[in-house]
């Protein structure tokens, strides 16, 4: 039985040894296997324990992102966030609005009434014909290198979970997905969610430091600080908090990977509110909240179509096939 990370509102997320997949024996890397999709199924989180990547890597990376944010506007504007395409640089506070909605005038008019309170970093795949990634020259000289190999990382987690989601739903191959992955178009975000005063959310409540949203991807990787405010949507409509748990990675199922399961996975609505309490709780503002995403997604050439053994028949498909870049550019397109 896995212990759960959260249980609230009849939403029940896991938590999970990713080690015992890694490393365990083949009974106990099924059995992990299975309580991976089982959370993807049910909850569309989970948190891994026992992961390749070590605390001192996670602390690293996260001092290295908290000195980047630290250089001026000037400084990070000369490398701003420009197209979908490219999905790199800096994007200021109040830019960016995430959300479910699609029509970039909505999203325009809800940007205007509750701006998301973050700005962030975009990272990608350093090797990309066309699309290089920004690398500030006021940034400390570890920022690159730090960067580059966390994000290697992390592609190699992915990698990993998507062998367990296929040892979990019993594909013929573990590695079935690795042909879809092994290129790494995927996203490291650096985010960071400024002071705030608590003034602010009480003048406007719908007020939040990033609006409800799916992911668009396959998976997330979610590194939190200990500040906490993020939120999962629970089945009875409720938001309920997902808590930081020191040495734990948050995974979420993304839209690509709920599409290409024919929706037996789900991508769950998220967000991150003012923080429920602890630090700053007896002051007028509220701390600075630091954490890192990596967006993982299947391959930009990929075509996406349900898998194997989630239909019956043709007409159970729900959803067309569909290029994952293609799609992940339109996505992209209505949220700045």
């Amino acid at each position: 039985m896995e212990k759960a990370a959260v249980q609230s509102n009849g939403l029940l997320i896991p938590l999970i040894d990713f080690s015992k997949f890694l490393t365990g024996s083949t009974p106990e890397r099924l059995t992990t296997a299975r309580a991976i999709l089982t959370g993807f199924q049910t909850a569309g989180f989970i948190y891994l324990s026992n992961i390749p990547i070590t605390p001192l890597t996670r602390a690293r990376v996260f001092r290295t992102s908290a000195e980047f944010f630290t250089l001026s506007s000037e400084e990070k504007l000369k490398h701003s966030w420009t197209t979908p395409q490219a999905n790199r640089g800096y994007s200021a506070p109040g830019r960016e609005k995430v959300t479910q909605l699609t029509d970039i005038s909505a999203v325009s008019s809800l940007r205007s009434s509750a701006p998301d309170l973050k700005e962030s970093w975009e990272i990608g795949r350093d090797d990309e014909d066309g699309h290089p990634n920004h690398w500030p020259a006021a940034a400390s000289l570890d920022f690159k290198p730090v960067m580059l190999d966390f994000f290697e990382q992390c592609k190699s987690l992915h990698r990993e979970v998507m062998r367990a989601i296929a040892v979990g739903m019993g594909l013929d191959r573990q590695d079935f997905f690795d042909s879809y992955v092994d290129v790494g178009d995927n996203t490291l975000r650096l985010l960071h969610y400024p002071a705030v005063k608590k003034s602010v959310f009480t003048i406007n409540p719908g007020q939040v430091r990033a609006g409800e949203h799916s992911d668009y991807g396959s998976i997330t990787l979610l590194f939190q600080d200990q500040r906490g405010g993020l939120q999962v949507k629970a089945p009875n409509g409720k938001f309920v908090d997902a808590t930081p748990m020191e040495g734990t990675v948050v995974v979420n199922a993304g839209d690509l990977l709920a599409r290409w399961s024919n929706d037996t996975i789900k991508s769950t609505i998220h967000r991150v509110v003012e923080p429920p309490g602890g630090d700053g709780e007896d002051g007028e503002e509220y701390p600075a909240r630091y954490s890192i995403a990596y967006f993982c997604n299947p391959n930009f050439k990929s075509f996406i179509e349900a898998i194997p053994g989630t239909y019956a028949t043709e007409a159970e498909k729900k959803y067309e096939g569909i290029n994952s870049g293609e799609y992940l550019v339109r996505r992209l397109t209505a949220t700045y």
